[in-house]
């Protein structure tokens, strides 16, 4: 039964959650026990993510290697830089175009809303050095961050039996995370009967808003930020390789909403555009989980959102601050559909934002996923591809070699017919 459930996709599933949630919350607003399905799917969730953020980002650390003799630095420069530019344009458009969330249950700010921008500094740096294993029992996300780099940085120099059982550990977590999200569809059936319910079809009308503004931030990144940053290392034309990419890697990453299941079409695509493989074989599965603008999108759109809407006024610093965390903390979002979702109590807890209600800003999350996380995917593997690419071509300019991107791309169209 479980297989045959499991067997169909995710999206499909939560379409009809939606649907079923909403069709209730119509017809029988006063069955408010459906509403218990969100709570425990909310509740698992807030029991998982404080672990499996500490694994990841402190596997993702421990794994890094150094001293390659091929593009691969060159690559690491670009996913860092990229994943933190998402960031910062995120709070650009945030500040532009602010959006509030309608939360799926009444919410009022229990934490004392930040003063300036000393008692946050002093808050945060207190916060980080906080017991770790205190950290993870308490969702405290900040102390969590500082211990998993520190850790990750430490292990990286341990041997290689220490740095693959790390990463065991962090590859089991993700997969409870996966399977708890296996059952999203039921507990989006309870948060949208209950945001329904108490708001009505327009309060819910307002995550559209919400949908706009992440996926429109995360096509100008694709299309104006990556291509500006692919023109200034080439010198090029940059958009033939935009699009190319886009169309191998982007449009199946959308509808697998998994950027693990894309290595093996990125590899390929990889070796149609004639890359080198030594660099090629790194970098991608790599970039499977560090490279995560897509990931800094989300977490940077939805902690404003939240702050919007509670009234907490962020500061340009703070907000510089939040993209710096952010980038750090998506190292790895992509391993999971959803995973980025999971690191916004992270982000949130910088501006005093109890951990109960940034799990209900995820709840929302969840909500407006069927097109967020497909369009954050296929944002996250396609950029894999073509970072790679400009990396090698930025190499090979430098060298005196440079890389006619036009040509390239049409060599690799007529490889793959």
């Amino acid at each position: 039964m479980f297989k045959r459930y499991r067997s169909i996709s995710l999206i499909i599933r939560i379409l009809i959650g939606i649907v079923i949630g909403t069709t209730l919350a119509l017809i029988v607003p006063q069955w408010s026990f459906i509403s218990i399905l969100g709570d425990l799917f909310v509740g698992a969730l807030k029991a998982i993510a404080p672990l499996m953020v500490f694994f990841i980002i402190m596997s993702a650390l421990a794994q890094y290697e150094t001293g390659s003799k091929n593009h691969f630095s060159t690559v690491i420069v670009l996913y860092m830089a990229a994943t933190f530019i998402a960031a910062l344009t995120a709070v650009a458009v945030s500040y532009i175009f602010p959006v509030s969330i309608v939360f799926p249950k009444g919410t009022h700010v229990t934490n004392a809303i930040p003063k300036g921008l000393g008692p946050i500094i002093q808050n945060l740096l207190t916060n980080a050095v906080s017991n770790p294993l205190k950290a993870i029992t308490d969702a405290n996300y900040l102390a969590i961050l500082f211990w998993s780099l520190l850790f990750g940085v430490t292990i990286r120099k341990t041997g290689p039996t220490i740095r693959h059982s790390v990463q065991e550990i962090a590859n089991t977590i993700s997969s409870v995370a996966q399977f708890i999200i296996e059952f999203a569809p039921f507990g989006i059936v309870g948060l949208v009967f209950n945001a329904v319910s108490q708001t009505g079809l327009a309060g819910v009308v307002r995550y559209g808003q919400l949908v706009v503004l992440l996926v429109g931030t995360m096509a100008f990144v694709y299309l104006v930020v990556y291509a500006g940053m692919a023109w200034i290392m080439t010198g090029q034309n940059p958009y033939p390789l935009i699009f190319w990419t886009l169309k191998v890697s982007g449009i199946p990453a959308f509808f697998t909403r998994s950027s693990a299941v894309n290595i093996p079409i990125n590899m390929q695509a990889s070796a149609d555009l004639g890359l080198d493989e030594s660099s090629y074989g790194v970098s991608i599965p790599l970039g499977g989980s560090a490279n995560s603008g897509g990931a800094a999108v989300t977490i940077t759109v939805m902690t404003l959102a939240a702050t919007h809407t509670l009234g907490i006024s962020v500061s340009f610093p703070l907000a510089f601050i939040l993209c710096l965390l952010t980038a750090i903390s998506a190292t790895g979002a992509s391993g999971i559909a959803g995973g980025s979702l999971l690191l916004i109590p992270m982000a949130a807890s910088l501006f005093g934002i109890s951990n109960d209600i940034a799990i209900q800003v995820v709840g929302v999350g969840f909500i407006i996923g069927v097109i967020q996380d497909a369009v954050e995917t296929a944002v996250n593997s396609a950029s894999d591809l073509l970072f790679t690419a400009v990396a090698e071509y930025h190499d090979e300019k430098k060298a005196g070699r440079p890389v006619d991107i036009v040509a390239a791309v049409k060599a690799a169209n007529a490889r793959r017919h």
